[in-house]
């Protein structure tokens, strides 16, 4: 059996997060939800590399607003995959530095999943540089 991939869920409002942790875990991931920034990036700096695949945060919240979480995120985990969310379009122009930007209302069920399981997937980093001698063995 493959091991589940486990995604991280930052989100200020408890009602949101509760349901997205319900959501994506009822389809076979492992959710690990907090509310606020600084509890995501100590998790983040706490990790070990590659054990978590995805971060999904909402963009507006206090303290730090997600494309700043996003942004120090990927420089301590480079090959964490992200998504922003966020309930206004207009703010899709604050989203730099996340791989994905959903607003809210405007996917159904099935395509978040859908999303998300490609953005779980998805390999990270530099692929490997092989010689021919290794090639061959």
């Amino acid at each position: 059996m493959r091991p589940r991939k486990k995604i991280l869920c930052v989100d200020c409002n408890e009602q949101t997060l509760s349901v997205r942790k319900f959501f994506l875990e009822t389809r076979g991931f492992r959710v690990v939800a907090v509310e606020t920034s600084d509890e995501a990036l100590a998790i983040l700096e706490r990790a070990i590399p590659y054990s978590i695949d995805l971060m999904i945060c909402e963009l507006l919240m206090p303290q730090m607003d997600g494309n700043e979480l996003v942004r120090r995120a990927k420089q301590l985990r480079p090959e964490l995959a992200t998504m922003i969310v966020c309930d206004k379009i207009s703010t899709f122009d604050r989203a730099l530095h996340a791989d994905v930007f959903l607003p809210k209302g405007c996917s159904s069920p099935g395509e978040i999943y859908a999303l998300t399981r490609r953005l779980v997937a998805r390999k990270r980093g530099p692929k490997p540089v092989w010689s021919q001698a290794e090639r061959v063995a």
